[in-house]
């Protein structure tokens, strides 16, 4: 069973490997301005319904291979999950669109 992992790292380098002979201000910070909780919970929706996506196409695919492998009653079960799923993406993207901003 495959999973998807996250990986959040950043690489901030800016090509700046020369030396100038004065002091050099970029005129912007690194401290990130903190999210409002509106913004995190549309950001944690979207992340769901991508999640839900990924896990829609890995039932799908086994739903296929359990049909060609004798295996429908657990095929069928698959893709009513396949179904749910969706149902239940469907739900993110309406809180998402009904998030006070």
């Amino acid at each position: 069973m495959s999973h998807h992992q996250h990986n959040h790292d950043h690489d901030h380098h800016n090509g700046h490997d020369h030396h100038h002979g004065h002091d050099h201000h970029h005129g912007h910070t690194h401290s990130p301005t903190p999210m409002s909780f509106s913004e995190k919970l549309v950001k944690l929706l979207d992340h769901w319904v991508e999640h839900n996506d990924n896990h829609v196409e890995d039932y799908r695919k086994w739903a296929k291979e359990a049909r060609e492998n004798g295996q429908e009653d657990v095929a069928l079960l698959l893709e009513s999950a396949v179904d749910i799923t969706g149902t239940v993406s469907d739900r993110f993207r309406e809180a998402g669109k009904k998030v006070k901003r």
